[in-house]
């Protein structure tokens, strides 16, 4: 099982930050997957960010340039953060990080698709006001 635990949503107006940070608990070691998705009321769970074991990094077109994802890979622990700058209203949403496990799980397929992850947070909202 792997349990990951969102934190850092809240309201910004537009033009400002945010940083989200979801973190894997009880983590033992090994190599994941993880990626941010989105989902805004009324509309379908879109991919946000992704970053695979390489460290290699994989973003959607909306966000390019303004968002960056990265993790903390310490001892003992794993942290997947997303920075958003430039925020906009239109990035109002929830925020997911999910996570695929083990590695092989939607090995070769499209890594913001969100349904090749099956491990998700519960979610922190963002909200961009103008």
């Amino acid at each position: 099982q792997v349990h990951l635990v969102e934190s850092g949503g809240g309201s910004v107006q537009a033009g400002g930050s945010l940083r989200l940070s979801c973190a894997v608990s009880d983590y033992t070691g090994g190599r994941y997957y993880m990626a941010w998705f989105r989902q805004a009321p009324g509309k379908e769970r879109e991919g946000v960010a992704a970053v695979d074991p390489g460290d290699n990094t994989f973003y959607e077109e909306p966000v390019k340039g303004r968002f960056t994802i990265s993790k903390d890979n310490a001892e003992n622990t794993l942290t997947l953060y997303l920075q958003m700058n430039s925020l906009k209203p239109e990035d109002n949403a929830m925020y997911y990080c999910a996570t695929r496990w083990p590695l092989r799980v939607g090995w070769g397929r499209n890594v913001l698709d969100g349904d090749t992850y099956n491990y998700w947070g519960q979610g922190t909202q963002v909200t961009v006001f103008s």
